[in-house]
């Protein structure tokens, strides 16, 4: 094996994470260019692997520790770093405050170790929001946050968003996880343009903006936000050298953006984009944090609590998650 190290999480245990994992390491994947490092419990990787094809191998070739090695892993063994280091039941489908704060302890681990060079990529597999809220973190609303709270983001304004990339689409997030009538709320002139800002500081090329309103307010005539928030943010952003464009009537942007007119479209709340996304690519499109100080990716799907344990997950997601991360790393993509 070759090529960069990747950290990937386990997710909340009680999901599907631990047998994706699993599946992934069993698969051909290996015989390509990166190397992984888990970040998982032990009790979690030996439940799902249970009646699992291949599990008992990869379980074979795992080197379970408590801390991450302090360089790039190398041979053939997969590293494991199990942040919580004790046996206990599990139970597939139902999240418990065990496994809510294994799902943080092994992202948290994950997160140091990509950090201080253990790895060069962090492929995070889903936990339950709801869960980690309940049981520890009253205030966590998924990984777009937190991992920029962990690397102080948050204290200089807006310079992070959580994007997709799928085939022939890729779309970023103005806001993420918020009930729609705060989303609605959190669209300012300053939000947007901090936005455009932060896509084009980034990545660059051109970007175009929904609007907020049907038809991105016909003139006014379906709602005034367009016009009076979003247009002048554009405009600003224009003045700075921005390749941008907007507000455009969302029901047609994604489209648009499909036939090539358009890099990257900026969805001014989280469904108006993923609706999109998920319906044109679910399964194939990746969750992709902009900003952060090194290459974070996850799926696009969640826990699906409803089939943990029964063997039924299917890793092919996963799987273009880590081809389309190594191409971040290394900067092809």
């Amino acid at each position: 094996m070759s090529g960069p190290t990747l950290a990937l999480t386990q997710g909340d245990p009680a999901g599907i994470g631990p047998e994706l994992l699993l599946r992934l390491l069993a698969g051909p994947d290996l015989e390509r260019a990166w190397k992984p490092l888990l970040f998982a419990e032990r009790a979690a990787l030996e439940r799902a692997a249970e009646g699992l094809e291949g599990a008992g191998a990869v379980l074979e070739r795992c080197r379970f520790v408590a801390s991450a090695p302090s360089g790039p892993s190398t041979g053939e063994e997969v590293v494991v770093v199990d942040p919580v280091g004790r046996a206990r039941p599990m139970e597939p489908g139902n999240s418990r405050e065990e496994d809510a704060r294994g799902a943080l302890a092994a992202l948290d681990a994950a997160v140091a170790a990509v950090r201080t060079g253990s790895a060069e990529g962090l492929v995070t597999l889903p936990v339950s929001k709801a869960s980690i809220a309940r049981h520890c973190r009253p205030e966590f609303r998924g990984h777009t946050e937190y991992l920029a709270a962990a690397c102080g983001l948050e204290r200089y304004g807006r310079d992070y968003l959580m994007a997709f990339l799928a085939p022939r689409l890729r779309v970023a997030l103005l806001t993420t996880h918020l009930p729609l009538r705060r989303a609605l709320d959190a669209v300012t002139e300053q939000s947007v343009l901090e936005a455009v800002l932060c896509l084009h500081r980034h990545r660059g090329g051109r970007i175009a903006v929904a609007g907020l309103n049907p038809h991105a307010g016909e003139e006014g005539l379906l709602g005034d936000e367009d016009r009076q928030i979003v247009a002048p943010a554009i405009e600003r952003a224009r003045a700075e050298g921005v390749d941008v464009s907007g507000p455009e009537p969302p029901d047609t942007v994604f489209s648009r953006a499909r036939r090539g007119l358009f890099d990257w479209v900026l969805a001014l709340y989280h469904d108006q984009g993923l609706v999109a996304v998920k319906t044109l690519a679910f399964g194939e499109a990746v969750n992709w944090t902009l900003g952060l100080p090194f290459v974070r990716t996850s799926v696009d799907h969640g826990t699906a609590f409803d089939i943990a344990g029964r063997g039924r997950a299917d890793v092919a997601p996963l799987r273009r998650v880590v081809e389309v991360t190594v191409d971040l790393v290394s900067g092809s993509r």
